[in-house]
């Protein structure tokens, strides 16, 4: 089993360092949050009071991050402390020109390096079910399945350096505007007279079934996993998804890709974090949508 240095305890990253904690491996881990501390400590991870601390030893490095600027701030911090050949695992979701500008640094330390975002929302990462989609060199990706698949289910090498974040903004991209128009259609069957569960039980076995729909129903009470459950607290927050757009609004400029409703998804959600909703769940949209109804 390895020695594993995790950056990034969160939501996310915390039930993933668990995982790993459960299979074997030592795992000694960093965040900011106390909170994030004492949850991963209490799942038997050890919490380092330094970088140096956390990489003594390390074999793999995993952060889990907001943004590029952090992993690129952190990989600066920690690529000097890094023993020769050692691993960096990115499972954050960072722009393309980040991940590998992140690839690079690793490189020319003499580090092996992936980047691995994640799909599968809170619930999939405690349940050790997540997707990985990686992007770096064939012999990289291949040391690091081994640790993604005690805390995932599908491992995906997507390509070279950068094409693990390609992947991850392209799925989130479907997953935003796939959000906007499940609420939709919950909150136009409400107009129409149809019951919640009536309409959840054509669409999930009809052509409207998706991951929005079956996995992660904004409309509470027809999906055990879904934090509509729980006041839409926890998950994915709607800030995140808003960042996961706007990194897909700027791989389109940059690449030339045209596109419509990715610019108005991005737009719904802008206003709904602006009024107070970065924080809930993303898919706590559909009670902007029901908030903007008007009676006929």
């Amino acid at each position: 089993m390895a020695k594993i240095a995790f950056f990034g305890l969160g939501n996310m990253g915390g039930p993933m360092a668990a995982n790993l904690v459960r299979a074997g491996h030592s795992v000694a881990g960093s965040d900011p949050s106390a909170v994030a501390r004492t949850a991963a400590s209490l799942a038997g991870v050890s919490i380092a009071a330094t970088a140096n601390d956390a990489m003594q030893g390390a074999e793999i490095v995993i952060t889990m991050l907001p943004s590029g600027r952090h992993v690129l701030a952190l990989y600066n911090d920690l690529l000097p402390l890094a023993a020769a050949g050692t691993l960096f695992i990115d499972s954050s979701t960072i722009e393309i020109t980040d991940a590998r500008a992140a690839h690079t640094a690793a490189s020319t330390a003499g580090m092996r390096a992936i980047d691995a975002p994640v799909s599968g929302g809170t619930g999939g990462a405690t349940a050790g079910t997540l997707t990985f989609m990686c992007g770096g060199a064939d012999a990289d990706f291949a040391a690091a399945h081994l640790v993604l698949a005690q805390m995932g289910r599908n491992i995906f090498h997507s390509g070279a350096a950068g094409a693990g974040q390609a992947a991850k903004i392209c799925n989130n991209l479907i997953l935003g505007i796939s959000m906007i128009a499940v609420s939709e259609a919950f909150v136009l069957a409400e107009k129409l007279g149809l019951a919640a569960d009536q309409m959840f039980k054509v669409a999930a076995v009809s052509s409207g079934q998706c991951w929005s729909l079956t996995t992660y129903c904004p409309e509470p009470g027809l999906v055990p996993t879904s934090p509509a459950n729980r006041d839409y607290q926890g998950g994915f927050a709607a800030a995140l998804m808003l960042k996961d757009l706007h990194l897909a609004m700027a791989a389109a400029k940059s690449s030339g890709a045209a596109g419509g409703l990715g610019p108005l998804a991005t737009d719904i959600y802008q206003r709904f974090c602006d009024e107070g909703g970065a924080g809930r769940d993303f898919s706590a949209i559909i009670t902007a949508l029901r908030a903007a109804s008007t009676s006929p």
